[in-house]
């Protein structure tokens, strides 16, 4: 017990959630199998619930650093590998898989654990989603097939408020923005405000973001990918290429498999998918590092710290 509180419910009846969000690399995973271990050897049980993008692709286990059933420590773990690389996973999808873990995590005393740097995906469940209506194949196919700057420019002249919203090299939203103004005839901000399904108002929340030392994390970047590279990356990629998936598929455009399938294809040498690679970790942490530190309510506790994490402290932070 904590201030009385049980560490399943807060004094007010609602059940608990926690949630570590952090940068790739950051040590987010380690820090949610030590607080699970602290959960169950407290009283309660407690159960992993994945909220990373990439973690979600079974065809994905080496370049999404997915937990190895060694690093769990017998803690169960859900929503990791749980989806086929040919089905993509929207944050909607995602969303409504976590809310059945969460609330089969409740029904059974269990104490669930968010672990995820994926922003998108933990807006979705906390604040809910636009009911936007599925988007015209044709749309879709047409968007896509325009340049990052000139689908900026569109969406410039098509969706003004949404477009000063965006940065012009952020290609996953300016597309869906434009997407779903030329499919439905109504801009974003129209299906902004209508937002339904978060459970942000019916659980207790116990947050915590990981911020570690910018340096330190580009180098925990830097050697991850090195080590993905020579523990099975390469094969993996390998394998999703005889697939024949489309290049546009969330697995096609995780990071790593770009450059490894460049690599594969003879494009890029080792060593220069290697270096791209790691380049594009790093670009990801970034944005994940701005995102995490910016877009969350500033009453969230942030963590900052270098090389290591103090368990006790990060444990007083989530405050369980």
């Amino acid at each position: 017990m904590i201030n009385g509180q049980s560490l399943l419910e807060n004094a007010a009846g609602k059940p608990r959630v926690a949630l570590i969000a952090g940068p790739t690399a950051s040590g987010k995973s380690d820090l949610a199998v030590k607080l699970a271990l602290d959960t169950i050897a407290r009283g309660a049980d407690a159960v992993v619930i994945n909220a990373d993008s990439a973690q979600v692709y079974a065809d994905l286990r080496v370049l999404s650093a997915r937990p190895s059933p060694e690093e769990m420590l017998g803690v169960r773990h859900e929503l990791f590998g749980a989806w086929d690389g040919a089905d993509p996973c929207s944050a909607a999808d995602w969303a409504e898989a976590a809310k059945e873990r969460i609330a089969a995590a409740h029904r059974s005393g269990a104490l669930p654990i968010l672990v995820g740097g994926t922003g998108l995906y933990l807006q979705t469940l906390l604040e809910g989603i636009s009911p936007v209506p599925p988007i015209d194949p044709g749309v879709r196919s047409e968007v896509r097939a325009l340049s990052v700057s000139d689908a900026y420019a569109a969406l410039q002249a098509e969706d003004p408020e949404r477009a000063s919203q965006l940065g012009p090299a952020d290609s996953q939203r300016i597309s869906r923005a434009l997407e779903v103004v030329r499919s439905t005839g109504l801009p974003m901000h129209h299906w902004h405000r209508q937002i339904t399904g978060g459970i942000a108002q019916d659980i207790a929340l116990s947050p915590l973001i990981l911020l570690p030392e910018r340096r330190w994390l580009y180098e925990r970047c830097d050697l991850r990918f090195a080590l993905m590279w020579e523990r099975g990356a390469v094969a993996e990629v390998e394998a999703l290429l005889a697939r024949g998936l489309a290049d546009s598929l969330p697995v096609m455009r995780a990071i790593g498999v770009p450059e490894i399938a460049g690599y594969l294809r003879g494009e890029l040498s080792r060593d220069e998918a290697l270096a791209a690679g790691q380049q594009a970790t790093r670009n990801y942490a970034k944005r994940q590092y701005t995102w995490l530190r910016n877009q969350n309510p500033a009453h969230w506790p942030r963590l900052e710290f270098e090389n290591s994490i103090d368990f006790d402290y990060a444990a007083s932070l989530l405050r369980i």
